[in-house]
């Protein structure tokens, strides 16, 4: 690679498992910062560019997963002078962030961020902390091979009591992932978290988690602080955030994902908040985030238990002996369901697309034919 290394390291290259020449000659390697339609800003050391699919290859894609994102590193070639560049091809991921895309029936999937190391699920311990939603994220994130932290936001707005009781609740729900809290209006830490696992140093706290060359992505709802948050990493108002209600919650108006460049090296990538977080097909991720009952269905007595009831069932009996928290299974199974629900969809869009391929086939034939029926 005759690329500056070093530079490529600091926009997040990992070259273990790659080949020492990952692009062909007249190409460079990028990283992708952002993304607008065909349209991409690239980075491959030297500086911020522009570039667009090449089109042939954006034809031959077909399924948009296969298409750069936000994270992504691509093979470029860049005309002399400003010109725009071309993407030729895209590199394997070594971790995924995607979802069902909104309003989608089909299960269509949406790649929200590729080749992250640690994503931090933020709730804000005000109006939006919800169990439920933080396990769903974590099921996603485990699922595509990166590291989650839980970071609650708003502390401010709560008394300790109630922060500490939000903390109890991950806790007893058997989520082991790293928890911060902080106030976004504190200078360094917001009011003291408590519970097994718990840090309390806040701002800073967090600040020195991010490790350089190692690329973050916060993901949330909208209005849990993520802009404000990310203004305060990069030292100036990168991202424009709204006034804060009367009720205490901000306006969120990150309207796309970019990837930013902190001072201290670490790489981050924010996100327009979600309304929906729609599972696609996650089993890995539930297997890693449920692995208490992944590991008691090994010894149901059917295999395909539902764990709703049917004699022999070894999750069941540990939820009557107060092992397993009901809530737990009940959330278990709606998401297990929901991912199921996911692939089916696609197995459905195989066979349609393989119908419309068949049925494709036969008018042209005929055609060859001289018939017109």
């Amino acid at each position: 690679m005759t690329q500056d290394l070093l530079a490529l390291k600091a926009l997040g290259w990992r070259d273990e498992g790659q080949s020492a020449q990952p692009c062909p000659d007249g190409q460079n390697l990028a990283r992708v910062l952002a993304v607008d339609r065909d349209a991409l800003l690239l980075d491959d050391g030297s500086g911020a560019f522009r570039g667009r699919l090449a089109g042939r290859w954006l034809h031959e894609a077909g399924d948009a997963q296969a298409l750069p994102c936000v994270g992504d590193w691509v093979c470029v070639e860049r005309p002399a002078g400003d010109g725009v560049a071309r993407v030729e091809r895209l590199l394997p991921r070594y971790s995924v962030l995607r979802r069902r895309a909104a309003g989608s029936a089909a299960g269509a999937a949406q790649m929200i961020a590729a080749n992250v190391d640690g994503v931090v699920i933020v709730q804000g311990c005000h109006f939006d902390f919800n169990l439920n939603r933080l396990e769903r994220y974590l099921v996603m994130v485990r699922d595509g091979g990166a590291e989650p932290w839980i970071l609650l936001t708003k502390t401010d707005l709560v008394m300790p009591q109630v922060l500490a009781g939000q903390i109890e609740q991950i806790r007893a729900a058997g989520i082991d992932a790293p928890v911060l809290a902080l106030s976004n209006l504190t200078p360094t830490a917001g009011p003291a978290a408590s519970g097994p696992g718990a840090q309390a140093d806040g701002f800073d706290a967090l600040r020195q988690k991010l490790l350089p060359g190692r690329t973050y992505c916060f993901v949330g709802s909208s209005g849990v602080g993520k802009s404000t948050l990310i203004n305060r990493l990069i030292g100036a108002a990168r991202q424009d955030t709204a006034g804060v209600s009367g009720t205490g919650e901000g306006r969120h108006t990150t309207v796309r994902r970019e990837l930013i460049r902190l001072k201290g090296g670490a790489l981050v990538i924010d996100n327009p908040g979600m309304r929906e977080f729609g599972l696609v097909d996650a089993q890995e991720g539930l297997e890693d985030r449920f692995s208490e009952i992944a590991r008691l269905a090994a010894g149901c007595r059917y295999r395909d238990c539902q764990h709703g009831g049917e004699p022999g069932c070894a999750v069941q009996v540990a939820v009557d002996a107060g092992q397993i928290d009901a809530g737990q299974l009940d959330n278990w199974r709606r998401l297990q369901q929901e991912s199921a629900f996911y692939e089916l969809s696609q197995v459905e869009k195989r066979h349609k697309d393989r119908a419309f391929g068949r049925f494709l086939h036969h008018v042209k034939k005929d055609l060859r034919g001289g018939r017109d029926d």
